[in-house]
């Protein structure tokens, strides 16, 4: 299996066969009438119109070109979709009168800027997502009516800079995804309100170095993401905060340096991902508490495409490989890059062999 399939193989849904038998044919007798009456009838969709569907609990609405948004949705929308438009911003009373909003997508779109108060009207939002737009900023208070949301998505933006007042009042906010963005610093206090989260990802931004107490906030963070950034030390005192990480993603970094303490508390860690960075070698103790027995570690862990001296300062790290080989991906792909005698070889080996 490869590393991704194990990371997400329990996300993906079940496929329902239909059942064989006198009824299945049956409804693919009654399907093709139906076609063949709309066929005959020439019904076609109105390709103007946004698609809305009703139901006991509101209605949905999905807008897409070369459909037309209306002025005003239904006032029981509770799921609305605007995306893939070439709008660089939204009336300011868009939303206005949907107080029963539940998720909003604007996703795709070329939107440069939202005026303070656009979300002022729907308190009871709990999905927000604002993916490959062209927000290089965000105005203080704009989230700060969404004391329900719970997943805000703000990846793929030319995002530069956040501000801690940003997330005030997010009490909610389980899921918050910054990835693909142009973020080069991180404010102190950033996640100070934001106990609930559980999903963090910074993945894919311009990240050198970040703020000491970034993680201090969630109480029980389970899955961060910092890959694809330019991350040099992973400092003591970082992960501390959150013994109940599962998923601690920072490969594609450049991180030369990790601390003795950095992993240790991570006793519910499931999966690490430290390849393609600049380790050479790994100081002691640094891998103690983790891939214990039981769930520990149970979806492995990748240390491959780093530039590994594999000589006596590596035994700690032999030893621990040597435990939890079959946890490990990329194993051909981990290898020395010294001293000469080990230029090459392959790290298990070396591990192996000491």
């Amino acid at each position: 299996m490869e590393k991704g399939e194990a990371i997400m193989s329990s996300r993906r849904p079940q496929r329902k066969h239909s059942p064989g038998g006198l009824d299945s044919r049956l409804s693919r007798t009654l399907l093709l009438l139906l076609l063949s009456t709309a066929s005959a009838q020439e019904v076609t969709p109105n390709r103007a119109a946004c698609v809305v569907s009703h139901a006991v609990n509101g209605s949905s609405v999905s807008c897409h070109p070369p459909a037309q948004i209306p002025r005003r949705f239904p006032a029981d929308t509770v799921y609305l979709v605007v995306e893939f438009f070439n709008l660089t911003r939204l009336p300011d009373d868009t939303l206005r009168g949907l107080a029963r909003l539940q998720e909003l997508h604007l996703s795709s779109n070329q939107l440069e800027s939202l005026s303070p108060k656009f979300l002022l009207p729907t308190p009871l939002l709990q999905v927000l997502d604002l993916t490959r737009n062209r927000l290089a900023r965000l105005p203080p208070g704009l989230f700060q009516p969404l004391a329900a949301l719970h997943t805000l998505v703000l990846k793929e933006n030319p995002l530069e800079a956040l501000e801690s007042s940003w997330l005030l009042g997010l009490k909610a906010l389980r899921h918050l995804d910054l990835s693909k963005n142009r973020l080069q610093t991180l404010p102190p206090g950033l996640l100070a309100n934001v106990t609930s989260l559980r999903i963090l990802d910074l993945s894919n931004n311009q990240l050198k170095a970040l703020p000491p107490d970034l993680l201090k906030g969630p109480l029980r963070l389970e899955r961060l993401h910092l890959e694809g950034n330019g991350l040099q030390v992973l400092g003591e005192g970082l992960l501390a905060p959150q013994p109940d990480l599962r998923y601690l993603f920072l490969n594609d970094n450049k991180l030369a340096t990790v601390a003795a303490g950095a992993l240790q508390g991570l006793r519910q860690l499931d999966f690490l991902d430290l390849s393609n960075n600049l380790l050479t070698g790994a100081p002691k103790g640094l891998w103690t508490s983790l891939g214990q027995p039981t769930r520990d570690m149970k979806d492995g862990f990748d240390i491959s495409g780093n530039p590994w001296i594999c000589d006596g300062n590596l035994e700690d790290l032999y030893g621990w490989l040597v435990a939890n080989k079959d946890k490990m991906f990329s194993r051909n792909a981990t290898r020395c890059a010294g001293p000469e005698a080990w230029k090459g070889r392959v790290l298990l080996v070396a591990a192996e062999s000491h």
